[in-house]
């Protein structure tokens, strides 16, 4: 992908439906990593919820957590984070 492809991406609008929807599965959710595999990151899906299953649910703060982080920013930094440079944690 050159260069200008990339800028014509950004200058289309973002929709924030993948977001929000993130943010809320996050939130109510996150134990079991459902939000992860949404974003399409199988591999930290599979370790939230496997670790959500040892724990008791205790992880489910990380969930918690990340739905708010999810919610809180713009559509391009959600964007620009989440779904271009795959980061998988916070």
């Amino acid at each position: 992908m050159e260069i200008n492809e990339k800028q014509e991406n950004y200058n289309q609008p973002y929709r924030s439906e993948k977001k929000v929807t993130a943010g809320i599965l996050a939130i109510l959710i996150g134990t079991f990593g459902v939000h992860k595999f949404y974003l399409g990151y199988t591999k930290a899906g599979i370790i939230q919820l496997v670790l959500g299953i040892v724990t008791c649910g205790l992880v489910g703060i990380i969930g918690l957590i990340e739905g708010i982080i999810y919610l809180t920013k713009s559509d391009e930094e959600f964007d620009r984070t989440y779904v271009q440079n795959q980061k998988e944690w916070f």
